[in-house]
């Protein structure tokens, strides 16, 4: 199952992301192909503000696991997290 995750940082956090970040990506490292696409959500001004994540779990449980131990849940950066299923046809300009 794919899902599209969007996960919007608190209020005031901006230099608390940019410390957890290196935990954050190491995580993320560990994935491997659970991983579609991921990247930071990006206010007017171009700094961060949230994370959107395209990933590929078994099960929403798989999710809600790896979700349970992200290091910007467990630090409190992510404030708001929407997740959606989703049917990637194409990704990289590769249909899929």
């Amino acid at each position: 199952m794919q899902f599209i995750v969007k996960a919007y940082d608190g209020a005031g956090m901006l230099d608390k992301r940019m410390e957890v970040r290196p935990r954050h990506l190491e995580g993320m490292s560990k994935l491997g192909d659970h991983i579609i696409c991921a990247g930071g959500l990006l206010d007017d001004e171009g700094k961060m503000k949230g994370s959107a994540l395209i990933l590929d779990f078994d099960s929403r449980k798989e999710l809600d696991d790896y979700l349970a131990n992200e290091p910007y849940v467990l630090e409190k950066v992510w404030e708001k997290i929407e997740v959606d299923n989703i049917n990637v046809v194409i990704a990289n300009g590769i249909n899929k």
